[in-house]
């Protein structure tokens, strides 16, 4: 049953960024492992128990107010993958709420310092992420990206399961 699953909580792109993403993400990921869409997390690993009290949150985060700003800065390794850095200090700034609102909750990939990115490739040998790296450095250009909204998800071990959707006016 979904209630004894942990939540994710992710930011959810406008649908031209979200298909660059998925495009990269389908590109370089290893295909046996991309069993998702690209996205932002927010949390990882938020208790079951917090289910309704995360929907009131983000509920009371987007309702009415205008989308957080973003862009994508950079590209950054990770050693056995490749992400897009995101700066969104606006993003940041719902983190920071919903981090003090759960604090004792917090696993410590969560309580720790957020840096926002998406990843397009993981779980690959080095040699070749630092080849994607190099390429996809090439040609990066910074770009704006839409922040449509943000969504929690119960997970399973595969394929995340919709818990709740809420979206920027």
């Amino acid at each position: 049953m979904s209630a004894s699953a942990p939540l994710i909580v992710t930011v959810l792109f406008g649908r031209q960024d979200q298909a660059w993403f998925d495009t990269l993400r389908r590109d370089h990921y290893p295909p046996e492992r991309n069993v998702l869409p690209a996205h932002l997390t927010l949390f990882h690993h938020l208790p079951p128990g917090v289910s309704e009290e995360l929907k009131q949150r983000l509920s009371a985060e987007t309702r009415g107010v205008r989308a957080p700003r973003a862009k994508v800065t950079g590209l950054m390794s990770l050693g056995g993958g490749v992400a897009y850095r995101i700066e969104a200090p606006e993003l940041m700034a719902i983190r920071e709420r919903l981090s003090a609102a759960f604090a004792g909750l917090l696993m410590p990939q969560d309580a720790g310092r957020w840096r926002p990115h998406v990843t397009v490739q993981n779980k690959v040998r080095p040699s070749l992420a630092k080849v994607v790296l190099a390429a996809l450095s090439r040609d990066f250009v910074p770009r704006e990206v839409e922040i449509a909204g943000l969504a929690s998800w119960w997970y399973r071990g595969g394929p995340w399961e919709p818990h709740s959707r809420h979206m920027f006016a």
